[in-house]
């Protein structure tokens, strides 16, 4: 793993699991195995409720807190919607956009997962955005293709600047809480495709500093080998990062 131009970083999504009262214990059982490497930043994505009990719990640790999902609007008469403004407020430091259960069940368009991303940016901090082909699409030879559309109409309308701040996550919707994974060259490949598309885009320079994560169904198992790929610069964890002995040999697979 090229460490030297960009951030390696182990973000986990704990999707919609958990409740407020379960996040100190999970932190305190954390603490107790996490690794002493300091090869990668950490942080937990977690359900809008949980964000304060994360935020008091991992307030002298080294995980940062993170979302799931923000509002594309500022402000206003948007129900039920939760502002980059507010999450800001609670010490957010990552949103994931574009995940593909929002895309999927919640008819996320790219240009909405564009406009999510900007918002992010615009509040200084980091998006992390989510691309990532179906089973069919892979069959049928046109992995490349989507992805890299995807990508281009995320960072459509952005500057170099703000490109250069984003995070992208590789997430295989096949792969995403199937147990099933793609091979370590099969992730990287599309890794690598990610970041020849953001070159094409931004020049090299900025497209090697661009962190580009793996997703799909990544392990205690499979981290290692995954996370010794050229292109896989970490990963969004699903299911593993409820398991704090999991999460925490995932972490220190970034030690390799």
């Amino acid at each position: 793993m090229n460490r030297k131009y960009r951030k390696t970083l182990i973000i986990g999504n704990w999707k919609m699991n958990m409740v407020a009262s379960e996040v100190k214990p999970f932190m305190d059982a954390l603490k107790t195995v996490m690794p002493k490497v300091r090869t990668c930043g950490v942080a937990l994505c977690v359900p809008f409720p949980l964000i304060p009990a994360l935020a008091k719990a991992s307030k002298e640790g080294r995980v940062s807190v993170g979302s799931q999902n923000v509002s594309n609007h500022e402000k206003g008469a948007y129900t039920g919607e939760v502002s980059m403004a507010q999450l800001l407020d609670l010490g957010v430091k990552y949103v994931i956009v574009g995940h593909s259960e929002r895309r999927e069940y919640y008819f996320e368009t790219d240009e909405l997962v564009r406009d999510k991303a900007k918002a992010v940016l615009d509040a200084g901090i980091t998006p992390i955005i989510c691309v990532g082909e179906t089973l069919a699409q892979r069959e049928g030879g046109l992995t490349m293709e989507f992805v890299s559309y995807q990508v281009k109409a995320a960072l459509s309308g952005l500057t170099p600047d703000q490109i250069r701040r984003v995070v992208i996550a590789y997430e295989p919707i096949w792969a995403i809480g199937t147990g099933k994974t793609a091979t370590e060259e099969e992730a990287n490949e599309v890794c690598a495709e990610i970041r020849t598309v953001i070159r094409k885009i931004t020049g090299a320079r900025i497209a090697r500093g661009v962190s580009i994560l793996y997703g799909g169904s990544m392990n205690a198992a499979n981290a290692e080998a995954l996370l010794a790929m050229t292109d896989i610069d970490g990963g969004l964890i699903g299911g593993a990062s409820l398991k704090p002995e999991d999460f925490s040999k995932i972490i220190e697979a970034t030690a390799q």
